[in-house]
């Protein structure tokens, strides 16, 4: 046991107040974990809460050897979710396996596929090759680094496998947990409040849309590097022009510079159409923007849509509010009926 009793009990308050637990595969091979929460009082208060009492279990292999007999199968009644290059028929009857279909596994796309699945916070757990891969492709916001003082690897052991280096824009705070040395470090501050704000003006400006068969009714909020704010609405001024289009073009006319803009959408921005040669995703990366804020994938009615996961791809820091999104739907309630 690394942890000290004050740190292990840290760890699962940090547990309970995600939504998932993610791990790789050789991490279930060699410990074999259940990745449950232990403690009654907080399941209890996740419970109370309206959440399961168990977070989501979530495993990424790249061979797919995972024995269904392992504990993260056969443990609690959470929800477990498996990614993988391919389907895997043998774990289906176990766990929901997500085939990436011969593509790279990339953080972007497990926290996509995840959000999509109402996960709003991750913790991911290991090993090395997992937290490489999150911290490389800057999809982590916060990192908690425990260390042990008292234990020593050996040279012969080769050392340890995995080394964090913050950042110098990341803010640290540090505690002593028992002698267990622990710093959090933010790498991206929270920008909860100010996000949800400008992105209910967007939805706002949704209303103004006048209601069509054929089209989602959207709006946009552009907020440029120097403060300046621009707002569009579906088929403001076009019958053929998406909301971030309607922003776009006032920003453009009135000569704003939108590299490292933030533009806050009601719907994840199109990915591909057919009535203009640019779908929404590629004019916001042809226009340097820095930031996508939305609260609610577009529904799989008219195309199957990749707006964020292109945009992450990408390097964009891409948020999505889904408790945002039943105003969305509402709005949009047109479609449905």
């Amino acid at each position: 046991m690394i942890s000290t009793a004050a740190d292990w009990e840290a760890v699962q308050q940090l547990r309970a107040s995600c939504d998932a637990i993610l791990v790789g595969a050789e991490t279930l091979r060699r410990d074999n974990p259940a990745l449950r929460l232990r403690d009654d009082t907080m399941r209890r208060q996740r419970m109370a809460e309206g959440r399961q009492a168990d977070l989501t279990k979530v495993v990424l292999t790249r061979s797919g050897r995972l024995d269904p007999a392992m504990r993260f199968f056969t443990e609690g009644e959470a929800e477990r979710i498996v990614f993988a290059p391919r389907e895997l028929p043998d774990l289906q009857p176990y766990a929901t396996v997500i085939s990436s279909n011969g593509e790279e596994i990339t953080a972007a796309y497990v926290i996509t596929e995840l959000e999509k699945r109402g996960i709003g916070r991750l913790l991911v757990e290991g090993g090395a090759g997992i937290l490489r891969m999150f911290l490389r492709e800057g999809r982590a916001d916060e990192v908690r680094l425990a260390v042990n003082p008292q234990l020593r690897l050996g040279a012969g052991r080769g050392g340890a496998r995995f080394r964090f280096e913050a950042p110098a824009t990341a803010s640290c705070c540090r505690e002593c947990l028992d002698g267990m040395e622990v710093a959090h470090y933010t790498l991206h501050p929270d920008t909860t409040s100010e996000d949800l704000g400008l992105l209910q003006e967007a939805i706002d400006e949704s209303r103004r849309c006048t209601p069509c068969r054929t089209s989602y009714c959207v709006g946009a909020v552009i907020r440029t590097c120097d403060g300046q704010r621009f707002r569009g609405y579906t088929h403001e001024s076009s019958a053929t022009h998406h909301a971030e289009q309607e922003a776009i073009r006032k920003a453009v006319e009135a000569g704003a510079s939108l590299r490292g803009a933030a533009i806050y959408t009601s719907m994840e921005p199109c990915s591909k159409r057919a009535s203009e040669p640019e779908s929404c995703t590629q004019l916001i990366l042809r226009h340097g923007f820095t930031r996508v804020v939305f609260a609610l994938y577009e529904p799989d009615c008219f195309v199957c849509c990749r707006g964020a996961l292109t945009l992450r791809e990408a390097g964009l820091d891409v948020r999505c509010y889904p408790q945002m999104g039943g105003q969305v739907r509402t709005i949009n309630a047109h479609i449905w009926q």
